[in-house]
């Protein structure tokens, strides 16, 4: 099969709107939480989140196609744009058969929440008559922007969205990785975007029990593996890699990030919302990636966590790896206590921090964890508090949905 390497990275998020800006943020350790702006959340038991911060849509399209665009779609063209741009790659300057052998699978868990919020507001309030915006359809459907960004850039190979809530950008980048090492795509744009920090969304997860509370010190929610963890931060943005055939990239003297070398699924078959206590799934998604991989577990220098902040989940995930690594010094961080959960797009998000961990050999700190649970199986190197400086030569990125979705990929780092 083919050797797919990264070329290119982009990021609309919490803690920046570049990559280098971003990776200063995760590197210094600090939080994109703060109070919501975005409505007023005065009457809701959750009243932060980590929003995303001067986007301004107009720096990659006009006022005209602001309007067809759910805000999800926007953070993803903008997202998808800087990861094209990082790699060296303009398709208005390529040929036809270049950009036949270019796809995009795009991955969203809520898709255009926020416009099919506004719509219904607007119906309700009205006199019943059913006047709707006539993008509202393409503005709302999650797998639109896949669509737009194939348009924007005239791209004909594969095309779709996937949705596996949370684990919904890893399987995208999963599925991206496979298409070019089977040899149906030279490059794939690949990744996720939410706009998801909306009334109805806040308020459904609230009522989940799956969001922190902790309103008077929201820098310091989201605290992974704390004993005092009391759910996970809302987070909107993007994330996106350009994925190539090594061979391509070789040849138009591209940047590589790293080599992206498996990708393993699973489900946890237990609960529509919950993990089980043993931690199966994750454990099996992990197995699956290593042996997709061709790797063993002490080849694996940091793991991304899913780490959410979340009371079953934390302990499930890290039950898992400690069956698979048993004690092995493998670093292990949660960065969604830096940027909060970027929900279907948190796995692009945290395969860009993958990436440039293994670029910088520095792993980034689970932040505001002070006091370790003591459901916490021992033996288990957990970072927390500074970014540490070590050789990172692979990583193990997890993301987990409710439905029992698991994702696991593994990137390397890149020599001939």
């Amino acid at each position: 099969m083919k050797r797919v390497v990264v070329t290119g990275l982009g990021v609309i998020s919490p803690l920046g709107n570049t990559i280098a800006e971003f990776w200063s943020n995760i590197v210094a350790g600090k939080s994109g939480a703060a109070g919501l702006t975005k409505f007023d959340p005065a009457k809701f038991k959750t009243r932060f989140a980590c929003e995303v911060r001067d986007f301004d849509p107009l720096q990659y399209f006009d006022k005209k196609e602001v309007k067809k665009y759910d805000l999800f779609t926007q953070y993803a063209i903008a997202a998808s744009d800087i990861a094209m741009k990082d790699a060296g790659l303009d398709f208005k300057q390529a040929s036809e058969q270049e950009r036949d052998a270019t796809g995009v699978i795009w991955a969203s868990g809520n898709g255009g929440i926020g416009t099919f919020e506004e719509q219904l507001r607007e119906f309700h309030a009205g006199d019943g008559t059913p006047r709707f915006n006539p993008y509202f359809i393409p503005k709302m459907i999650v797998d639109i922007a896949a669509g737009v960004i194939s348009i924007r850039h005239g791209l004909h190979g594969p095309n779709y969205c996937t949705v596996s809530a949370c684990a919904s950008s890893n399987t995208a980048i999963i599925n991206a990785f496979d298409t070019i090492r089977l040899g149906k795509a030279v490059t794939m744009i690949a990744g996720g975007s939410e706009a998801a920090i909306t009334p109805s969304s806040v308020g459904g997860f609230s009522a989940a029990q799956a969001l922190s509370k902790r309103n008077d010190e929201p820098a310091k929610a989201s605290r992974p593996f704390d004993k005092d963890r009391d759910g996970f931060v809302m987070a909107e943005g993007a994330g996106a890699l350009v994925l190539e055939e090594l061979e391509h990239a070789l040849e138009r003297g591209a940047p590589i990030y790293g080599e992206m070398v498996g990708g393993g699924m699973a489900a946890d078959a237990y609960h529509l919302t919950g993990t089980p206590a043993d931690g199966y799934g994750a454990y099996l998604g992990m197995v699956n990636a290593l042996k997709d991989a061709g790797v063993t577990p002490d080849k694996i220098d940091y793991i991304n966590a899913h780490a959410t902040s979340t009371g079953l989940g934390d302990i499930s995930e890290l039950v898992g790896i400690k069956r698979l690594f048993n004690d092995l010094p493998v670093a292990i961080s949660g960065t969604k206590s830096m940027t909060g959960h970027l929900l279907g797009a948190a796995g692009a998000i945290e395969s860009v921090i993958s990436l440039l961990a293994i670029k910088y050999n520095q792993v980034p700190a689970t932040i505001n964890t002070e006091n370790i649970d003591a459901a916490v199986p021992a033996g288990l190197n957990i970072i927390i508090g500074k970014t540490i400086s070590q050789e990172v030569n692979y990583v193990l990125n997890n993301t987990f949905g409710f439905g029992g979705h698991t994702a696991s990929s593994v990137f390397k780092r890149y020599s001939d």
